[in-house]
């Protein structure tokens, strides 16, 4: 066995280069592919496998029968060589036949060889072919051969397009010509609505040449290009045009580090010594961190990865010479921009006056390109199915948040119902901001709390756009989640003055760190790997475990708070004794910095949130250690109902106005009152005008929605008798009707009531 997997490739690479070169027939080449390969690792059989339309054929073998060479074939997803193409995964088995996967093909005589080892054949991010090795012996093929096989398999890969092998027609998704019009659906990531052209980013670089002459004319090469890379980006974060402070600020920080990160340059050059040149090590390299993608369920991780992905294609194109993406090639009108996924650098190049939104493949909330786009004000619409096939360059495109879809080639009918709507939202918008400076009180003079959610610096200008009371929720755990690291409390402690200071005399109520379940962090440990992560070890549960982290972020809150009131609630309470230990580790930082003739908060103002039902039944206990209650109604929805509000069918089968919640909320309510506890609703419920209509009629006092909700939700305020609303909501719960929703709308129709 070859002692590392550099000298592995580097022996398979000086031998393949003699079979390319040849002017022999292409299927000569790869058999000669196979015996090269099977000799040089020690193994029994080598066998390549071309998707050839629609299914994988045997194209060539070392140690399975002749007879079975274009007669074998495999569909994708089936046998272990289709699962490998399908999933673009490594399969490493000591004993093949024990995998579920496994399909039995008689005429290939395999029945003999017990260990299996293959990789994908790729090319443009989709697998052409499969490479695979086999052994009589059952064991596990060892790293050092791995590697070496996915070494391989990039200059096979090279080989099969040259000898004009590759199965275009399956290999690679058809270009969508059809000029009819289309709806596509997807996420919302960052509101607004657009219309422009269809413009592809085209990040790709195709590498042509993998096999090196020189290697250390190829290594600097890639020190030129990362030098070139490292200067651009620098510039690009220096530049950015937001102002200070912002956590799109930390996300670009966090991408800096990744294109100055060692190791990642360090496999890269290991990539090279085994005999690539500079563009196909960089691939290479990327085709791992791809593999490792695929793996990974942590969607914050993903989002690194993502990171890492962008940069490569950055140095790629750099050490290619090819720079044209659509930013540096320049837009030349208004551009909704088509892309697999973006990394937050590659959006800030593109011309913020041309470019108008974003449609991505993949994408999502937490993603660091979503945050910069929220700060640049680019609305950007994220899991759209099969975008880069279904719109071809210069289409036509109506990009609608509010829908969570963008129209294709729309007809002029649906052109000019788009334009309706933009503009009625423009003169909507036009007629709330009249409001603005008007309190939010009901027709028969019951004023309501009209606050904002919040978890980025640059959220707290919606208080002076929006007129809100002040802030009922600010999400601490953004910076957490924005970070390579766990944030010092520094840095937690600027953020949160900066916010205080820009709110003014408005409140500001922190919630501690909401971290774990899906929300999980790299850089803290987790121990097991959690099935329902929404109801596992997150949020207060894992501070109270993790006290040090909470420790540092109540100092945090406490020496920001210098002077002013310190409104500090704490998230995911089951059982009073939680808010026990939380508050007491409040005051135990807070009796520190008065020991130490710090200043701090004049007071502090403790609150919990309600989002865990099992707290509704100790509210007795837990109500006169409170200075306010607010509930969450996302998370409390969901485990009322035992429905995961992330999967698609169940998002939309639960009302919030559904008799069951508005009767749980009416009772917590009461409790409160009894109590003389002011009691809130922070959540997607709150920001609806029905549903904030109905919990207004319950006797929530206070709202904290999302900026765009509280022009409309405090024009039904000013439109409402709560009095006559809270008779008709009791009536209602008293005998629900088949259809709440539809009853509490007709009602306040018939009542004049501003819905919307």
């Amino acid at each position: 066995m070859l002692a590392t997997a550099a000298a592995s490739s580097r022996e398979i690479l000086t031998r393949l280069q003699e079979v390319m070169a040849a002017r022999t027939p292409a299927q000569a080449k790869l058999n000669a592919v196979v015996t090269i390969i099977g000799e040089a690792l020690h193994s029994e059989v080598c066998s390549i496998y071309l998707l050839r339309e629609g299914a994988l054929e045997l194209f060539a073998t070392r140690g399975l029968r002749e007879e079975a060479v274009h007669v074998t074939r495999l569909a994708l997803g089936e046998g272990l060589v289709g699962r490998i193409a399908q999933d673009l995964s490594v399969l490493n088995l000591d004993e093949a036949a024990a995998h579920p996967d496994f399909a039995y093909k008689p005429e290939t005589g395999e029945e003999f060889f017990h260990s299996f080892a293959g990789v994908p054949i790729v090319r443009r991010e989709r697998a052409i072919g499969v490479l695979c090795v086999q052994h009589a012996e059952p064991r596990a093929y060892p790293d050092i051969e791995i590697e070496a096989l996915q070494t391989v398999a990039m200059v096979v890969a090279e080989l099969i397009a040259g000898a004009g092998l590759v199965d275009e027609a399956t290999a690679r998704s058809p270009t969508f010509r059809d000029t009819g019009p289309l709806r596509l659906a997807g996420q919302k990531l960052v509101e607004g609505m657009a219309a422009g052209e269809a413009v592809f980013h085209q990040p790709r670089v195709t590498v042509e040449f993998t096999v090196a002459e020189d290697t250390e004319a190829e290594r600097a090469r890639v020190y030129s290009a990362f030098r070139k890379m490292r200067e651009g980006i620098d510039r690009m974060t220096r530049d950015a045009e937001f102002g200070a402070g912002g956590e799109h600020q930390e996300v670009l920080e966090t991408y800096k580090m990744f294109a100055y990160d060692e190791g990642w340059s360090r496999r890269i050059n290991e990539a090279i010594d085994s005999g690539l040149t500079a563009e196909a090590a960089i691939e290479r390299v990327q085709q791992r961190t791809r593999s490792r993608m695929r793996e990974i369920d942590d969607p914050l991780l993903k989002e690194r990865m993502h990171d890492l992905e962008d940069l490569s294609n950055r140095l790629l194109r750099i050490v290619s010479g090819q720079l044209g993406t659509a930013a540096q090639l320049g837009l030349k009108r208004d551009t909704i921009l088509i892309a697999r996924n973006l990394g937050p650098a590659e959006l800030l190049e593109y011309d913020r006056r041309r470019l108008k939104g974003v449609v991505l493949e993949e994408g999502s909330l937490t993603a660091h390109v979503t945050i910069v786009a929220r700060a640049m004000g680019v609305p950007v619409l994220g899991r759209v199915r099969d975008v880069r096939r279904l719109i071809n360059e210069g289409d036509r495109l109506l990009l609608d948040l509010p829908e969570g879809a963008v129209y294709v080639r729309p007809t002029p009918a649906i052109e000019e119902a788009f334009c309706s709507k933009l503009a009625l939202s423009q003169r909507r918008r036009a007629e709330l901001a009249q409001l603005r400076g008007l309190p939010p009180v009901t027709k028969d003079g019951r004023r309501v709390g009209l606050m904002v959610n919040a978890g980025l610096l640059d959220d707290v200008a919606a208080l002076d756009a929006t007129g809100a009371d002040g802030i009922g929720l600010f999400r601490t755990e953004f910076q957490f989640l924005v970070a390579a690291e766990l944030p010092r409390r520094e840095s937690q402690q600027r953020l949160y003055r900066s916010v205080l200071e820009a709110a003014g005399d408005r409140p500001v109520v922190f919630r501690t760190v909401d971290i774990g379940g899906d929300k999980a962090l790299p850089y803290l440990d987790h121990e097991v790997v959690e099935d329902n992560p929404a109801m596992g070890w997150r949020a207060l549960r894992l501070a109270l475990e993790r006290d040090g982290l909470l420790k540092g972020q109540a100092r945090a809150l406490i020496e920001a708070s210098a002077g002013r009131v310190l409104r500090v609630m704490f998230p995911m309470i089951s059982e009073p004794w939680e808010f026990d230990q939380a508050r007491a580790i409040i005051e135990a930082q807070r009796a520190w910095v008065h020991e130490h003739k710090r200043t701090g908060p004049t007071e502090v103002h403790y609150g919990a949130m309600l989002e865990v039902p099992a707290l509704a039944e100790t509210l007795d206990l837990i109500l006169p250690k409170l200075q306010f209650l607010s509930i969450g109604t996302n998370d409390l929805t969901q485990f009322l109902f035992a429905a995961d509000r992330s999967h698609p069918k169940l998002a939309e089968r639960y009302d919030w106005l559904s008799p069951a919640i508005l009767r749980f909320l009416a009772r917590v309510v009461r409790e409160c009152r009894a109590a003389n506890v002011p009691v809130g609703v922070c959540g997607e419920m709150g920001g609806r005008t029905v549903e904030a209509m109905a919990l207004i009629g319950l006797g929530v006092e206070r709202l904290s929605i999302t900026p765009a909700a509280v022009a409309p939700v405090r024009a039904m305020i000013r439109s409402l008798d709560a009095a006559a609303c809270a008779e008709e909501v009791a009536k209602l719960l008293a005998s629900p009707p088949p259809d709440m929703r539809g009853a509490l709308t007709r009602w306040g129709e018939a009542n004049g009531v501003a819905l919307g």
